[in-house]
């Protein structure tokens, strides 16, 4: 594994609310030292310094993008030929303030990873689920969004997500439950 990989740091950029829980009161047990909620433009935690290398340094430590969590649960679909159900994360704007998104679909038919650009004005599609198999069954979605972003959309998206959006195809009965942020 090369040196840069054994070191990355990864985490999520959004601000969280609220502070880490250890740590916060002047009488605590434990004081943070970092909490890696900020980086700079190139990924490198903020107030760090290389004590070599500067840009080896710069490579092996960044501060790493969010992973997305959502479980969702398919209770009816019409036997039609389209995406069922749709997690959209828009991580970014255009020029028009219209949201940069990518479309995360439970289709009905189709190649899991399979993806599709999305247009001047459409969002980029990625399956992550197809089939019926699952209906009537919780299931829990992972995507690396800040990864899927950057090898779709080809740039870094802006510092601050914009939101996320919940879409259902017609016919479609659908139950969404806990979704979430994560670390990687």
């Amino acid at each position: 594994m090369p040196l840069t990989s054994a070191f990355l740091i990864f985490l999520s950029f959004f601000i969280l609310n609220g502070d880490v829980a250890i740590g916060q009161g002047p009488s605590a047990a434990v004081q943070v030292l970092e909490d890696f909620t900020r980086a700079e433009p190139d990924g490198f935690p903020v107030g760090w310094h290389a004590s070599r290398n500067e840009s080896v340094t710069r490579k092996a430590y960044v501060v790493a993008r969010v992973t997305v969590a959502w479980r969702w649960r398919l209770r009816a679909v019409p036997s039609t030929n389209e995406a069922w159900a749709a997690v959209f994360v828009s991580l970014d704007t255009d020029l028009l303030v219209i949201p940069v998104s990518t479309k995360y679909v439970w289709a009905s038919a189709g190649s899991v990873g399979t993806v599709k650009e999305g247009g001047l004005f459409g969002a980029a599609e990625v399956v992550i689920r197809s089939g019926s198999q699952q209906v009537g069954q919780w299931v829990e979605e992972r995507v690396n969004a800040y990864a899927d972003f950057l090898k779709v959309h080809n740039h870094e998206p802006a510092p601050t997500a914009w939101g996320i959006s919940l879409v259902t195809g017609p016919g479609v009965e659908l139950d969404f439950g806990r979704i979430a942020i994560a670390k990687q």
